[in-house]
């Protein structure tokens, strides 16, 4: 198998990444990141030599580089993960960078904060989707593949008091920049299946967490602010649900969509099968990290701030056989140590303009 890999160098890419070759060596891999702020080769430095890596920095805007990219390494599978994927970011949009791009479309938009957001995750996705149909099509698709990877935050939100989970099923109802950017992505990829019959499987995932995530989100964040002995920031009460998925599973489910999905299919990857709040998940990682809850600060509350999403994953486990190896707490425990023992990756990152977005984001109440 030839694969490109957009958004590569970034969390759940190189996460991908890692796990593909260790599990498929004969494979070959080309890594297409334009490298934005949470772009990071050194979660890459261990395979860069590996003959079957190419790192290839670039926008998945450009589409004549995309479509030289897939002639010339004879790519037969795109995974896509590229994209803007922090929802404080889609709201104060302080990465600038690719702007330059467009001149027109910057201009139009340069007072729009979710610019980067629209731009990169569903402009850039009809550029990956038109390459593939241009470079795939003499061959009628044949043993191609286009996986787009996505959120369940284009559900929209469950109230607090809701036992229901989203399923395939659910309307679409996004309701922040970034979810609105991926459901517009969602529908583009679908789209394509319909109109060309690209061949294209599509995954809704939640939360992921694991090695390698920037710390601007929330258990990193935690992790490394309790390393540094410094509290943790808490979003209004702490009551916020969120469905956990370890990365490690999430790629997993990936594999298992490229070797049994069917094609057009859509499938929700998730990691709990009951609900744990933000406030609850944190008290799990102090109880870990030998800390108190004194080391918990309540900070001013996000705009349109989602109370609960929560994932039925039940597709997945019966037609991919997928479900979580591990449980939340051992998933937990097995992060922190990777912040440990990596503290030199995450403490060169947490300077300079992360500082300023994290006092920005964080004023307390």
């Amino acid at each position: 198998m030839k694969l490109l890999i957009t958004g590569g160098a970034g969390f759940i890419g190189s996460n991908f990444i890692h796990y593909w070759l260790k599990n498929h060596p004969d494979d070959k891999i080309v890594n297409l990141d334009k490298l934005t702020y949470c772009g990071n080769l050194e979660n890459l430095q261990s395979i860069e030599k590996n003959p079957n890596y190419k790192f290839v920095k670039g926008d998945i805007c450009d589409l004549n580089l995309v479509g030289a990219i897939l002639q010339e390494n004879k790519i037969d599978t795109i995974v896509h993960f590229a994209a803007q994927s922090h929802v404080d970011q889609s709201i104060l949009n302080i990465d600038k960078e690719g702007r330059e791009s467009n001149e027109t479309i910057q201009k139009l938009f340069e007072h729009s904060l979710p610019y980067d957001f629209v731009l990169n995750n569903t402009w850039g996705t009809h550029v990956l989707l038109e390459a593939a149909v241009k470079a795939w099509r003499g061959e009628e698709f044949r043993n191609k593949k286009f996986h787009h990877i996505s959120t369940d935050e284009v559900f929209g939100a469950l109230p607090l008091d809701d036992a229901g989970k989203f399923s395939e099923s659910t309307k679409y109802d996004p309701r922040s920049p970034y979810s609105a950017s991926k459901a517009a992505s969602d529908h583009l990829v679908s789209a394509y299946y319909t109109t060309y019959g690209l061949p294209v499987t599509i995954t809704n995932t939640s939360n992921n967490y694991g090695p390698y995530q920037y710390p601007e989100k929330l258990l990193p964040l935690a992790i490394t602010n309790l390393l540094e002995n410094k509290k943790v920031p808490i979003y209004g009460d702490g009551k916020y649900v969120r469905d956990w998925l370890y990365v490690e599973d999430h790629c997993r489910a990936i594999e298992l969509v490229l070797e049994k999905a069917k094609i057009g299919e859509t499938y929700l990857i998730g990691g709990l099968t009951e609900d744990v709040n933000n406030l609850e998940l944190i008290n799990r990682v102090l109880a870990i990290m030998g800390k108190s809850e004194e080391m918990l600060e309540y900070v001013k509350d996000r705009p349109g701030h989602d109370r609960r999403y929560a994932v039925d994953w039940t597709k997945a486990k019966n037609e991919l056989d997928y479900k979580p190896l591990y449980d939340l707490d051992t998933y937990l425990e097995k992060t922190i140590n990777w912040y440990k023992e990596n503290e030199s990756w995450w403490k060169r990152i947490k300077s300079g303009d992360y500082l300023k977005y994290y006092k920005k984001q964080y004023e307390k109440r």
